[in-house]
C-alpha cells in the first residue's frame, strides 16, 4: 500500500506546471496558446523571456529530483523499498507528461525527466545532460537533444545504476521520451521545426 502512496504523491509532484505557474507570475500569454502550444520551458522561451524560461526549467527538473528524494530520505520509514524510488521518479515524469492540474495534457518532460536522473545518480544525470547540451549547441533544437538524451539514457544508466528497477525505469522513461517527440523529428527532417532562439 505505500508503494500506491509514493506513486501518488510523485505523481502531483510531477503534475505541478511550472510553465503555466512561471508565465502568469510573468504576465506572458499561457504558452498552451502559442508557439507548440507545450506547456514546458522551450515553449516559454519563444515568449521571449528568458529568466520565465530558466525558472520553468529548474522548477521542471527539481520536481523531478524531489519526488525520487523524498522517497529515498523519507520513504523507509514507511516502508519504502528500493523499487519505490525507481516507481516514484517514473510516477513524477508520468505527472508532467499527463498532469491532473492541466485535464492531464501536459508538456514533453525533459527537464523533469533530467530531475529524475540526478536523482538515480549525479553521474547518470550529468552524463546525460552533457548528451543533450552538445547536441543543442550544435544543432539548436532542443527536441533533437532530448531524443540524443532518450537514445543514451539507458546505456548510461546501464553503466552507472547496474540492472535493476531504476534501470527499467529510465528505460519506460526513455521511451516516452522518443515517442513524445516523434513529430518533432519528423519536423527536424523537413526543415520545419523551429530552432532555440526562433519564434515559431
Amino acid at each position: 500500500m505505500h508503494t500506491l502512496g509514493f506513486a501518488i504523491l510523485a505523481y502531483l509532484i510531477g503534475s505541478i506546471p511550472f510553465a503555466v505557474v512561471m508565465s502568469r507570475l510573468f504576465g506572458l500569454d499561457d504558452p498552451r496558446n502559442y508557439g507548440s502550444g507545450n506547456p514546458g520551458a522551450t515553449n516559454v522561451l519563444r515568449s521571449g523571456n528568458k529568466l520565465a524560461a530558466l525558472l520553468t526549467l529548474l522548477g521542471d527538473a527539481a520536481k523531478g529530483w524531489l519526488a525520487v528524494f523524498l522517497v529515498q530520505q523519507f520513504g523507509p520509514a514507511y516502508g519504502a523499498q528500493p523499487q519505490d524510488v525507481a516507481i516514484a521518479g517514473f510516477a513524477a515524469f508520468f505527472g508532467h507528461l499527463h498532469p491532473i492540474f492541466l485535464n492531464f495534457k501536459g508538456g514533453k518532460g525533459v527537464a523533469t525527466a533530467a530531475g529524475v536522473l540526478f536523482g538515480f545518480s549525479l553521474w547518470l544525470g550529468l552524463a546525460v545532460m552533457a548528451v543533450w547540451i552538445g547536441v543543442v549547441w550544435f544543432f539548436r533544437y532542443s527536441s533533437l537533444g532530448a531524443i540524443a538524451a532518450a537514445i543514451t539514457a539507458p546505456i548510461f544508466a546501464l553503466a552507472t545504476l547496474g540492472s535493476g528497477d531504476m534501470l527499467t525505469a529510465v528505460f519506460c522513461i526513455a521511451l516516452l521520451l522518443y515517442w513524445r517527440h516523434s513529430e518533432n523529428l519528423q519536423r527536424i527532417r523537413a526543415g520545419t521545426e523551429p530552432k532555440i532562439g526562433e519564434k515559431k
